[in-house]
């Protein structure tokens, strides 16, 4: 029931916060100060660590963050994970938490089945009431009799009385029971419960939270395993941080708990009910002492992990299909910033088809100065076209169709991932605006794969025209150029929008570019039709015009598009 009311609770936040997490990603780019605040909030809203890890994870593998940004927020994930233990000392072991729960349960429910704009407010607020009755449950149950015969360590003598014995068995037990539980904060809360009713030692309780900070690190690295170099090492700097963390901790454990005794009320070792509070100042005080002393050293600790895993050189089979490895367990935790991955790739996506487009239009240029050469020196209609800088155009031509067939087929896989990774984070509890979010992102999804699809269409009209000796001259060639750039400058603008969004003076700038496309296809169709009449080769001729419709289609999709962003 505790668990279940953190999943609740985190997805109510994470609804209710959807849009302010997207706009997260721009502090997360920052300095390493401003990762580390963006990391803290993060995983307060998350509620886990491990899920967040994962995230920062993908961001990285998918070039969102660098493993130099990624450290700043990976610290900032560590502290931010103890802050629900604070929430759960100051309230779950001082106040009447059934007087809070079934309320807060009540209100909650129909707050979030009432048809208004903070429902994700309701969904949070029975989150919290089934955290804090899990939480009871957890507590009274521990209190009995029989489970303080079952559970009580300090039924065994050398543990109550060997401080350090205790600590070191505390430390396993608790890195083992986080691993089990896969969450640093409910286990938090255990050993809270289990100190609270007087079970363990508050030395061995101390000892579990520290086992239980490097438990929490597993998630990151099984995220990585099918992941880049890059991402690899982000995990590793989530493990080593907490390694190095433990190795310094675990000696000076009982220094660090007369710290925190300086700070907090009441006392420990004589008074169980002081320990909740206590044993959330020891992981608050343990993880920022630790990120203290890690973050002027950002640039050497990302030279490290580098060194420890090195880059890893692709084969050319791996480099020809898309890879987009995610794990489905973490969409659920949180769709709001795995849309934010998804985007990325999206961006990446329409990158490939600007590439795609550009290589039609180096190889149409190509064309146009060998058409003028070949009119230059007097060549007859019909003869193959003179070679350029030594390059033979018949094959150059059938080479770019290859090479774009690949690309449309890599696209088509892109496609096929990202659908089905986006109707994966739609699977959860999401806010009325993320829904139409992915619904948009899939639209755009659609729109980029049939833009691949008209790419390559031209590329093999061009080779048609090459191969077949239906070259485009004169007037055709002189106004198709600009034309075709038209497209290529609506291409890159579209990425633009893209990656960093739209602004009225792209929105603008699209409208007049499909306004000039729409103009010049006219007067291209116009010359086409003219030529025809003129007795000109109408094979020629219809190719032409074939080729200046799939031109102007590419401008439709690429304003489609603008308008969606």
């Amino acid at each position: 029931m505790f668990l279940y009311g953190m999943k609740v609770m985190s997805d109510g936040l994470q609804k209710s916060a959807g849009e302010r997490m997207r706009k997260t990603l721009n502090f997360m780019t920052g300095n390493r100060f401003i990762g580390l605040l963006t990391g803290f909030l993060a995983t307060a809203i998350i509620q886990s660590s491990s899920a967040f890890s994962v995230i920062v994870v993908s961001f990285v593998n998918a070039g969102l963050l660098t493993l130099t940004q990624s450290i700043g927020v990976i610290f900032g994930t560590n502290i931010g994970t103890t802050l629900t233990g604070w929430i759960i000392s100051l309230i779950g072991f001082k106040l009447s938490i059934e007087s809070l729960a079934l309320p807060a349960i009540g209100i909650g429910f129909i707050a979030s089945v009432v048809k208004w704009k903070y429902r994700s407010v309701g969904d949070f607020m029975v989150g919290f009431g089934f955290l804090f009755l899990g939480l009871h449950f957890l507590t009274a149950g521990m209190g009995t009799d029989t489970a303080k015969d079952i559970l009580d360590f300090n039924a065994i003598g050398a543990l109550r009385n060997h401080r350090v014995l205790a600590m070191l068995i505390g430390f396993g037990v608790g890195l083992v029971m986080t691993l089990i539980i896969n969450s640093s904060t409910a286990s938090i809360t255990l050993i809270m419960a289990l100190a609270f009713q007087d079970i363990v030692t508050y030395e061995m309780a101390a000892g579990m939270v520290l086992g239980a900070n490097l438990g929490t690190t597993l998630d990151a690295p099984l995220a990585s395993l099918a992941g880049n170099a890059s991402s690899k090492r982000t995990a590793l700097v989530h493990v080593l941080f907490n390694i190095i963390g433990v190795a310094w901790a675990l000696p000076l454990l009982f220094p660090l708990l007369k710290l925190v005794n300086i700070f907090l009320p009441g006392d420990p070792w004589t008074s169980p009910e002081a320990i909740p509070l206590h044993i959330a100042g020891l992981h608050t005080t343990f993880n920022i002492i630790n990120t203290i002393f890690f973050l002027p050293f950002v640039n050497q600790f990302a030279a490290l992990v580098t060194v420890i895993i090195p880059e890893k050189i692709s084969s050319k089979e791996e480099a020809e299909h898309y890879k987009f490895i995610y794990p489905s367990t973490s969409n659920a935790n949180s769709p709001e910033f795995n849309i934010l991955r998804a985007e990325k790739e999206i961006s990446n996506m329409a990158g490939i088809v600007s590439i795609m487009y550009s290589r039609f239009c180096k190889s149409l240029r190509a064309l146009h100065e060998s058409s003028e050469i070949a009119e230059d020196s007097g060549a007859v209609q019909g003869e193959p076209l003179p070679e350029l800088n030594g390059i033979d155009m018949a094959s150059s031509a059938a080479a770019l169709c290859e090479e774009l067939l690949q690309k449309e087929q890599y696209i088509d896989e892109m496609r096929e991932t990202l659908t089905g990774f986006l109707i994966d984070c739609s699977s959860g509890k999401i806010s009325r605006g993320t829904e139409n979010r992915i619904s948009n992102l899939l639209r755009i999804i659609g729109i980029l794969e049939d833009m691949s699809d008209e790419c390559y269409s031209v590329s093999c009209l061009l080779e048609k025209s090459i191969r077949k000796n239906n070259m485009f001259k004169g007037k055709e060639m002189d106004k198709l150029i600009p034309y075709v750039g038209e497209v290529e400058e609506f291409l890159a603008l579209l990425e633009e929008q893209l990656s960093r969004g739209q602004t009225i003076d792209r929105k603008i700038r699209a409208a007049e570019i499909e306004r000039s496309i729409d103009k010049n296809r006219k007067k291209l169709n116009k010359l086409g039709r003219k030529r025809i009449e003129a007795g000109r080769d109408v094979k020629t001729e219809l190719l032409f015009i074939d080729l200046v419709h799939r031109i102007e289609k590419l401008g439709d999709y690429c304003f489609s598009i603008s308008e969606v962003v």
